[in-house]
């Protein structure tokens, strides 16, 4: 594949302004700055990673696609780093001392009275403390049932915060004064550390606002169960009123912005070609088993599809495809690096890639779609063109539809999606149905609205 092509599959992200954790590409607002790479030195096996200690995690548990599907993702992880030497390689002091420089914090001299909790699962911020993350993740009952969507990059960049807190304020006097916390899964700031500094904050009213669109029990249900769980195991009552954003899959912002990558990558192949190019919406693949259950991801993620081809006109013929499968068991299907394969031998060599349930850059963009599929895949396949649309990362648009989201909630006094009661009608889980409950029997005050 000549280099003209192999950069079709790099998102054009020095257009946008993003923060991307864990390797930690930095930019400001319209201008590129030299991407930090936080790496071992060269040669050096990475600190952290002791592959034949997570084996026998792996062996004494019963979920083993789960657990080889997180070490899949930590192999890729250390791939991903190696792969990328063109970068500047730095000591992880520096790329920490650049990421504070990039992310200023907004200091509210007022006591905030809504407390905005930004859920996600988080992910490694240097090799060294790859070992920690798969630990808590191998402890998350949870997830061991499930996939694992190992992210470098939190959909949630601290350098949001600012613009983001200004729209809420100015949208929502009522509740304001409004103060953003951020609560991992896996990495600090943990779900519960943050919890403890928003009642230690005086918070009266806390929103849980997930940060993946589509729910599943794998991501946002984990989220919510720990926040469940923090209350369970002190034996306390909530110091502050909780309601919860859950989904957001069709959002009309949401959509407006996936279409509006879409569309400006269509125009970035040859002219002649564009008509025949196939859109491919990609999305971390599940266990057959899982859905069966009753998740409700991929009807989820399939209506966020739909809305967004109807959004573009039905301009391309379109396929939702799945990816990140791993293990011999049946997973949700097909598989992205199949349906390229296929395409390819069919005569369809112009092919679009969208990760539509990823909205911000991470391992699964920029290691897995760009590289393996977009560059190493494609040569095999001998593909004409291949691209792949931009993650909405900083996205102005994409920041509203979350101000909008939290503004249009708040007003609703909601306590959650009547979705979110329900649970999966095979659920084994009985931590989803206390959790459930937990959120459903909050009560709003007049103070709280």
């Amino acid at each position: 594949m000549s280099e003209k092509k192999a950069e079709g599959i790099r998102a054009s992200s020095q257009q946008q302004p993003a923060v991307v954790e864990g390797i930690r590409l930095i930019y400001r607002t319209g201008e590129r700055v030299t991407p930090v790479l936080v790496v071992q030195p060269l040669g050096a096996e990475p600190s952290g990673l002791d592959f034949s200690r997570n084996t026998e995690l792996c062996e004494q548990c019963t979920q083993e696609t789960t657990m080889m599907a997180v070490l899949g993702s930590a192999a890729r992880l250390v791939q991903f780093a190696r792969s990328s030497v063109s970068l500047s390689v730095r000591r992880h002091s520096t790329a920490a001392a650049l990421a504070q420089t990039a992310t200023p914090e907004i200091q509210e001299n007022r006591k905030p009275k809504t407390g905005i909790l930004m859920l996600n699962m988080g992910g490694p911020e240097k090799l060294e403390d790859v070992h920690d993350f798969l630990l808590r993740l191998f402890m998350d009952t949870d997830l061991m049932k499930l996939p694992v969507q190992n992210k470098l990059g939190p959909f949630i960049a601290k350098r949001r915060t600012p613009k983001i807190q200004e729209q809420y304020n100015e949208m929502s006097p009522e509740t304001a004064p409004h103060k953003f916390y951020i609560g991992f899964r896996y990495v600090h700031p943990l779900t519960e550390e943050a919890i403890e500094e928003m009642e230690k904050d005086g918070v009266e009213r806390a929103v849980a606002f997930t940060q993946y669109p589509q729910y599943s029990c794998s991501t946002t249900g984990s989220s919510l169960n720990a926040i469940y769980r923090y209350y369970r195991n002190r034996g306390d009552r909530p110091k502050m009123c909780w309601s919860v954003i859950d989904r957001w899959p069709t959002h009309p912002l949401l959509v407006e912005c996936f279409a509006e990558h879409v569309s400006n990558e269509l125009m970035k192949f040859p002219q002649e070609k564009r008509d025949d190019v196939v859109i491919l919406f990609s999305a971390h693949s599940l266990p057959l088993a899982v859905v069966n259950r009753g998740d409700p991801y991929p009807q989820e993620v399939g209506a966020t599809v739909q809305r967004v081809m109807e959004r573009l006109g039905h301009c391309n013929p379109y396929r939702l495809v799945w990816q990140s499968r791993v293990g011999p068991m049946p997973w949700l299907g097909p598989q992205t690096d199949e349906v390229i394969k296929g395409l390819c031998e069919r005569g369809k060599k112009n092919i679009l890639l969208v990760p539509i349930a990823f909205t911000s850059d991470h391992i699964e963009t920029l290691h897995e779609l760009d590289i393996e599929y977009g560059q190493v895949l494609g040569e095999e396949c001998g593909v004409e063109n291949i691209r792949r649309a931009e993650s909405l990362n900083g996205n102005p648009l994409f920041m509203k539809a979350l101000a909008d989201l939290v503004q249009s909630h708040l007003k609703s006094n909601e306590l959650c999606s009547r979705q979110l009661t329900l649970r999966c009608p095979l659920c084994t889980n009985p931590t989803c149905g206390e959790t459930k409950a937990f959120f459903a029997n909050q009560k709003l005050s007049q103070k709280h609205t």
